[in-house]
């Protein structure tokens, strides 16, 4: 029998086939099969919850900085050990090998003290693949979570759904780069056609209320935000590591247009190796020649020396690398 390895196997229209013949455990197979028909399992890390709270209160001093009420914390992996140990669960690590078949790439963590409230989205539009969908996010319960506190939402069995990119909602989302980073212009137009493409299908909400140590994995182009915290002041605390797999091209979808060969690669490090991710195809190595990677590597060499000149001058530099 064939083996349909560029596409992860719980999304091939092959995948009942190859289910009965994995030679799986029945618990094995009732897992994946969720995960194939939903887009999304849970789970016990069985980590002890002391970790947790080392977590919460390792990074409280940095959540007091906090000034603007964007409370997260983007890759506290890189200061914060305890961090970096939840995005490499072995626990997590079976699990995700098991879903696809490859091995796990962790690249960011984002870690969270309140419900984040943020409107239904896929993961797919800041993060994909070639070929795509080798990417999911997995989130861990730090303290119960319940309909109080911001519980995550998600829509089972939204997975299947095409993937909507920029392109296909009329942005071109490769325009002006930096000021799309920076500014997020394109939240207003995409967040609007999800909710009304949720509406218009009438896909069915559910809430993810779990306990202490309890994680969800949910696939890459599964419809998923935060609810409303209904109980000001209540706390959340939870962590998201979003994964890549072996062997793929890793790109921002939101800052590519690929039909005219504006391809954002994304420059990553594997958590728990600490070692560069290589963009591969078939296997090889590929080094982009793209305008959109010239310009990110241009921007990022600029960085390095913007204190060098004034402010004025780094900026007409930049405003000329992203035209």
């Amino acid at each position: 029998m064939l083996h349909y390895q560029n596409l992860p196997w719980t999304e091939s229209p092959f995948f009942n086939t190859e289910l009965e013949s994995s030679g799986l455990s029945d618990a094995d197979k009732a897992f994946v099969k969720h995960f194939a028909e939903e887009g999304y399992v849970i789970f016990d890390t069985n980590v002890d919850p002391s970790l947790f709270d080392n977590i919460i209160r390792g990074l409280d001093p940095e959540f007091q900085k906090v000034t603007d009420g964007n409370y997260r914390i983007q890759d506290a992996w890189k200061f914060n050990e305890d961090v970096r140990k939840i995005a490499s669960l072995d626990i997590v690590y079976e699990k995700l090998r098991l879903l696809y078949k490859r091995e796990p790439l962790p690249f960011q963590t984002l870690n969270f003290p309140v419900g984040t409230q943020q409107k239904t989205h896929s993961d797919m539009i800041h993060f994909n693949s070639i070929p795509e969908r080798f990417m999911c996010g997995v989130w861990v319960a730090f303290e119960d979570i319940h309909e109080g506190n911001g519980p995550l939402h998600y829509y089972p069995g939204s997975h299947k759904l095409p993937f909507y990119d920029l392109l296909a909602i009329g942005v071109k989302a490769s325009a002006n780069i930096e000021t799309k980073k920076a500014m997020m212009v394109y939240l207003e137009d995409y967040e609007t056609f999800i909710e009304n493409m949720v509406n218009s299908l009438e896909l069915k909400k559910s809430t993810l209320n779990i306990k202490k140590g309890q994680a969800i994995i949910w696939a890459a182009n599964l419809l998923h935000g935060g609810e409303r915290i209904l109980q000001p002041g209540s706390t959340r605390h939870s962590q998201v590591t979003h994964y890549y797999f072996e062997d793929c091209m890793y790109f921002t979808p939101r800052l590519s247009d690929v039909a005219i060969n504006r391809l954002y690669l994304s420059d990553l490090v594997d958590i728990k190796t600490g070692k560069k991710i290589t963009n591969t195809y078939f296997g090889e190595e590929v080094k982009p020649v793209t305008k959109v990677f010239l310009q990110q590597q241009a921007v990022k060499h600029l960085s390095k020396v913007a204190h060098l000149f004034p402010r004025s001058v780094v900026d007409a530099i930049r405003s000329v690398i992203v035209r």
